[in-house]
């Protein structure tokens, strides 16, 4: 059977969510479709944008840079660890 595609609907996607899937904790896809205006069954969030001064936002980035560091820190103490547990020790 052959359909004419003339008689074809257009879909056109109104951004309604009928049954919403989404899970609290649960992270959702890397690349998402933009939320529509309204979302349906959550209450608005009426809340003022955080403004932060030049210190502020100073003491946060270097707040930031020292946990990567220490993070870092331990990364490479447990693998300079590790090689010295193996030469000392597994390798004899």
């Amino acid at each position: 059977m052959k359909t004419d595609k003339k008689n074809k609907k257009q879909f056109v996607d109104d951004g309604r969510v009928i049954a919403s899937m989404d899970i609290d904790g649960v992270p959702g896809a890397v690349f998402r479709r933009p939320k529509p205006a309204v979302d349906f069954g959550k209450a608005a969030d009426n809340r003022e944008p955080i403004t932060l001064t030049g210190r502020e936002k100073l003491a946060a980035a270097r707040g930031i840079l020292t946990s990567y560091l220490l993070v870092a820190l331990a990364v490479f103490g447990g693998l300079g660890l590790f090689i010295l547990f193996c030469v000392k020790v597994w390798f004899r």
